[in-house]
């Protein structure tokens, strides 16, 4: 059945949505983790599409695999005992042996997926060249605790110049958790460790963890979309791999790395949804605030006009020229997520009355009903209580009880500064509402 013309619409919309992270992700380095359980999930074959499909945007990949699944499966088929110390395997020359032989499998299994053109895909016919080898040098745990961890290691170096080399070149790097001693010692490594390691030594910018879950959830058990390193340390997690998937991430953060994303492997295309949608569709972790209000430049004009302009052909806001934007738009205050203008206020201070207007509150559509005009109004509230002003006042037709819910109350005309009054637009009939700053 074909696509409806409301269906073909939407994905029009959608590809052009895409056009300023296409542009943004282009020569950009993502290190990718594909989590226990992905290889073997129903959505791996998507995965190695959604792969294809960034590589040939231009965004150079790095992929880690884990195997700690696996390994447990084959340890138990074979019937070796599987130790682990403080949720760290112990790794024995038994155990070192399966993890050499799982962890040759997978990297076959990925290698293969990824050199087969992609038959019966949008894909097909894509060359893909994936590159890997002796990248990461490791050093053994040791002792702790009186336990010895024999084969298990930790990342000492990689070498970023090898894989950037690799990455110029137009390849995919895969990186297996296997390290080698400048002696030639094979070491068992942590997956998620060798992904951060591997986002630093790069200087990647998105460290992605793909695992069983949705991402982090909060107190309430909803999905947190954007969270600082501070706050996703202090939500909870569904799991202990989860915690150190978590950690990972942050641990990443605080080196540098500009983003780290959590998403499920389970979601047929979520890595997409994840890098090419504005709100993506699991959790992103940043040092820094992923939306922040501030006062708006010359250079917010056209984000601006883009808020407003419907509510002015509405008739929910007076219509005003570019060029008195352009004069007033320091007024303005805007709340920005990355790099996107979502929402606008404005304060006009009448400093002899002790008054400020507040005017010009909107909103993108996606964000409506969102609380960010609330919180706008708050920091306009702030801001005119720094100022020595005592009341705010609104001169609005159509959204008097939004004001109302916000504690203003009807006045009349008389009550605002002389200056205002003169400008008032009879044929506009606007209510006039005030509000004492407390």
């Amino acid at each position: 059945m074909p696509p409806t013309i409301e269906q073909q619409h939407h994905h029009i919309d959608w590809f052009r949505h895409t056009g300023p992270y296409i542009r943004n992700h282009r020569g950009r380095t993502f290190v990718v983790y594909l989590g226990d359980g992905a290889l073997e999930s129903n959505q791996f074959q998507n995965i190695i599409h959604d792969l294809a499909l960034l590589h040939l945007l231009g965004i150079r990949l790095v992929l880690v695999h884990a195997t700690r699944t696996a390994i447990e499966a084959e340890l138990l088929k074979q019937s070796i005992e599987s130790r682990l110390h403080k949720g760290v395997r112990i790794t024995d020359h038994a155990v070192l042996n399966v993890v050499r032989n799982v962890t040759a499998a997978q990297r076959l299994t990925l290698e293969s997926k990824l050199s087969m053109g992609l038959p019966d895909s949008p894909m097909r016919g894509a060359r893909l060249r994936v590159v890997s080898g002796n990248f990461v040098t490791a050093r053994p745990i040791g002792i702790v605790d009186g336990v010895d961890f024999q084969f298990t290691g930790a990342v000492r170096r990689l070498d970023a110049v090898a894989i950037s080399a690799a990455l110029d070149q137009q390849a995919i790097v895969l990186l297996s958790p296997l390290g080698f001693s400048p002696t030639g010692e094979v070491f068992n490594l942590s997956a998620d460790e060798l992904a951060t390691a591997a986002a630093i030594a790069t200087g990647a910018d998105k460290l992605i963890m793909l695992d069983e879950h949705e991402g982090l959830i909060d107190a309430d058990g909803q999905l947190v979309r954007q969270c600082t390193i501070e706050s996703a340390r202090a939500l909870p997690t569904g799991s202990d791999g989860q915690a150190a998937h978590r950690d990972a991430a942050c641990r990443a953060c605080e080196q540098g790395v500009a983003r780290a994303h959590m998403i499920s492997f389970a979601r047929n295309g979520a890595l997409i949804d994840e890098l090419f949608t504005h709100d993506g569709i699991g959790t992103l972790i940043s040092a820094q605030e992923f939306e922040r209000a501030r006062t708006a430049t010359v250079d917010d004009i056209a984000g601006v006009v883009e808020l407003v302009r419907p509510l002015e052909e509405s008739g929910v806001l007076v219509r005003r020229s570019r060029e008195l934007l352009e004069q007033e738009i320091g007024n303005f205050r805007v709340l920005e997520r990355d790099n996107r203008i979502i929402a606008c206020a404005a304060l006009y201070p009448f400093s002899e009355e002790k008054m400020a207007e507040v005017a010009c509150i909107a909103s993108h559509p996606d964000y409506r009903g969102s609380g960010r005009g609330e919180h706008l109004l708050e920091l306009l509230k702030t801001e005119a209580s720094a100022q020595g002003l005592t009341t705010l006042f609104v001169l609005t037709t159509q959204t008097s009880h939004w004001f109302q819910e916000q504690g203003f109350r009807e006045s009349t005309l008389d009550c605002l500064p002389a200056a205002r009054q003169q400008l008032y637009n009879l044929q506009r009939n606007s209510k006039v509402l005030i509000k004492p700053i407390n």
